[in-house]
């Protein structure tokens, strides 16, 4: 065996080293919700996850179904800042319409 080799092999005992990295927090999410009313309309509705979510007109439909039978409906799932951006954008426009729409973030 050749001294280098010999050398190697030393630096390899005492077993492997674990480097103890600290777990790297994601940011939490949060689901912004639209709840449903006697008074805002479908067409409202859809239009708001058009406008606001980037939803085609499918999902859209599909979400606001949702709304319409389950009283509540998922609009999708964002970082603390977007989900407050979003909700605050669809009251502001869900007002300037006349429209009682209501939108909530809750965490994930």
């Amino acid at each position: 065996m050749s001294n280098h080799d010999h050398n190697h092999e030393n630096e390899d005992e005492g077993g492997t080293s674990t480097v103890i990295k600290p777990k790297v927090q994601l940011p939490k999410k949060y689901k912004v919700l639209l709840h449903n009313d006697d008074y805002t309309t479908m067409e409202f509705v859809i239009f708001v996850l058009q406008a606001v979510f980037h939803k085609s007109l499918e999902e859209a439909e599909r979400i606001m179904m949702e709304v319409h039978k389950k009283g509540i409906g998922l609009c999708g799932v964002y970082t603390y800042e977007i989900a407050e951006s979003k909700a605050r954008k669809v009251e502001r426009l869900a007002k300037e319409h006349s429209h009682p729409l209501m939108c909530s973030i809750e965490p994930e």
